[in-house]
């Protein structure tokens, strides 16, 4: 491994992404990552975020995730663990490890994410867009939310925190992930909430880019 280079611990979860510099809340019950988390929290306490590209076992992975570091850990008594993991870096995957652990690692690279330690601010236009979409976003689902709050939420938290939250599939949300910057990742946000406003059907089937 070298200084760009690095071997992570990871947990394949479709639907579920991290960002830098944002929280993610995870109840751990199977076994194999139970393993993950007491390993991950003897060692570093990262852990790799990276989302699943279909079934199978062990199911193909995406190129791209993020790191993340357990911030808070409760360990249950039946073994199981409600943990916070705040995201790192994103990283890009090189190559998967042979290992005996039950869990999967890789060699991953952090190199070309050095921007995610530094991200601008939006125009205000692109804010402003934003805020408009996901409040009509908000009316077609029926989510009550705090508006008044969002208003008070710096732009890589509200641009993050949407991508994290919004109900949509595992293609949509990998590409919210691999995104370059915060203002590709707001309006690729507000075409998707576009998008599902005019197809929503009143089901929980959410935005497809499959």
């Amino acid at each position: 491994m070298t200084e760009k280079t690095t071997r992570l611990s990871v947990f394949p979860l479709g639907g579920a992404i991290l960002f830098p510099r944002m929280q993610l809340p995870l109840h751990i019950f199977e076994p194999r990552y139970r393993a993950l988390v007491s390993d991950a929290m003897a060692r570093d306490r990262r852990i790799g975020m990276i989302q699943p590209k279909a079934g199978g076992e062990p199911p193909p992975l995406f190129d791209i995730g993020c790191i993340g570091r357990i911030a808070h850990v409760e360990a249950l008594e039946d073994g199981r663990y409600n943990i916070v993991l705040e995201g790192v870096s994103r990283f890009r995957v090189l190559r998967e490890l042979d290992v005996t652990t039950p869990f999967r690692q890789l060699e991953v690279s952090l190199e070309g994410f050095e921007g995610d330690s530094d991200e601008r601010a939006l125009a205000i236009a692109e804010r402003a867009a934003l805020e408009i979409e996901a409040r009509r976003f908000a009316d077609v689902q029926g989510y009550a939310v705090d508006w008044e709050a969002v208003t008070r939420l710096d732009d890589e938290s509200l641009v993050n925190g949407i991508a994290q939250i919004a109900p949509f599939d595992v293609a949509a949300k990998q590409a919210l992930l691999e995104a370059p910057d915060i203002a590709a990742r707001c309006e690729l946000i507000v075409q998707l909430m576009q998008f599902f406003g005019r197809h929503h059907g009143g089901d929980d089937e959410g935005v497809t880019l499959q």
